[in-house]
């Protein structure tokens, strides 16, 4: 299986809105740190969420709630990195699948075992931030949009994973599972720590060669006279 560079977006953008995101989160971490009780944002947005949601009758919140939270679920995370490391091995591009496994498994350990003890956020009885829910679907949004070949397909992707995390929030607040800020503190923490671990992984795999989408077409055969 052969290596290519894993990120095909500009590599100063990527370490940008790398270190930016992970300045966002370690000081939206600190400010709500040892927390137990929503933030005045949190409260205004989850006013908002009852009422919005309100309207649909007791029957239809739950199931509703439950669609929107679906995409952060391990079900829907593992099925599209399945397939994104699947691509991978068909293409023989270890770089997409170490991407594709390593990237998402590093953010949801790092988050579990060292931010959440680290800042200690509670909601209810569990800690909450950053939120576990967000940091799998953002994650796994990210490697999508790293591996994305072109600027129109890149978009596309942020645009439609907004949308999904977005309404994640929405859910995860109906359900009473995250504050606001934890899906911010989250999508955050993802994006850093999967833009960094594919920063590395470009400079171990075949640095020298210029980024290409993981699509690109293989090698051509000599043709007749060549």
């Amino acid at each position: 299986m052969t290596g290519g560079p894993v990120v095909s977006t500009p590599v100063r953008a990527v370490a940008a809105v790398a270190a930016l995101c992970g300045a966002f989160a370690l000081t939206l971490g600190a400010a709500v740190a040892g927390q137990r009780s929503p933030t005045g944002l949190d409260a205004a947005f989850e006013t908002g969420v009852e009422r919005a949601l309100g309207d649909m009758g007791e029957t239809w919140v739950p199931w509703v709630s439950q669609a929107l939270v679906a995409p952060t679920e391990p079900l829907a995370v593992l099925t599209v990195l399945a397939v994104i490391a699947g691509f991978g091995v068909v293409r023989r591009r270890a770089d997409v699948v170490v991407l594709a496994v390593a990237g998402p498994s590093v953010a949801v350990a790092v988050n579990t075992w060292v931010l959440k003890p680290m800042f200690a956020r509670h909601y209810d009885d569990h800690l909450a931030y950053p939120s576990g829910h967000t940091v799998s679907l953002v994650a796994t949004l990210t490697v999508l949009v790293l591996l994305a070949g072109t600027r129109r397909a890149r978009l596309l992707t942020i645009g439609c994973g907004t949308a999904l995390t977005a309404g994640a929030a929405v859910g995860m607040a109906a359900l009473e599972y995250h504050y606001l800020t934890d899906v911010v503190g989250g999508a955050a923490t993802a994006v850093a720590v999967v833009s960094g671990l594919a920063l590395l992984g470009n400079a171990v795999f075949r640095p020298e060669r210029r980024a290409k989408p993981p699509w690109s077409a293989c090698p051509r055969r000599p043709g007749p006279g060549r």
